[in-house]
């Protein structure tokens, strides 16, 4: 009994070793997302621009669009900030900022100084919608459907490779959807 004893530190070193193994095949930017195939969370939240302007998903529903969480304490979204204002000037997609657990008037200066990327921004200083997202931090990125549902997410910085390789594909795919939709209605 004692000599198996001396074993056991060895079975869980190996065991350890096995577990840490498999993780460095794994890719941090695929997150699980539990809301993959659901609607976008409801929400009642004030622009960032316009405290007394109120904007809820129902607002957004009837296009396909991104939903970008972005803040100004976030350096991603700052390096992340001129593809989007790329991707507003050639009219590809309606992006919709969540500025996310940021205070207004610095957010409002960024986006003055720097370029608004979004069709409108949505004012989340508590993380409450961002919670509801499962945001695990800034910059996220969610591809919506016509109908609210959300389709894909992307945690990182958005950029012309992942652009090109996911994005674009999939928001082609369903703007076809939403068409053949339409035309069956």
């Amino acid at each position: 009994m004692k000599r198996a004893l001396l074993f056991l530190p060895l079975l869980i070193f190996i065991g350890m070793a096995v577990f840490l193994y498999k993780g460095l095949f794994l890719n941090p930017k695929e997150l699980d997302s539990a809301l993959e195939g659901k609607p976008v969370p409801a929400f009642a939240l004030e622009t960032l621009e316009d405290a007394q302007l109120k904007i809820t998903n129902k607002d957004l529903e009837g296009e396909v669009y991104l939903l970008n969480v972005w803040a100004t304490w976030c350096p991603s979204c700052k390096y992340e900030h001129p593809f989007l204002n790329r991707l507003r000037a050639k009219g590809d997609v309606p992006i919709y900022g969540i500025n996310y657990r940021d205070e207004r008037g610095p957010a409002l200066r960024y986006l003055a100084k720097s370029g608004d990327p979004y069709t409108k921004n949505i004012y989340d200083p508590n993380g409450k919608l961002g919670l509801d997202l499962g945001v695990y931090g800034a910059p996220e990125t969610f591809v919506v459907d016509h109908k609210g549902v959300i389709r894909y997410r992307f945690a990182g910085v958005l950029g012309p490779q992942n652009w090109a390789d996911t994005f674009m594909p999939l928001i082609s795919d369903l703007r076809k959807e939403a068409q053949a939709a339409k035309g069956g209605a």
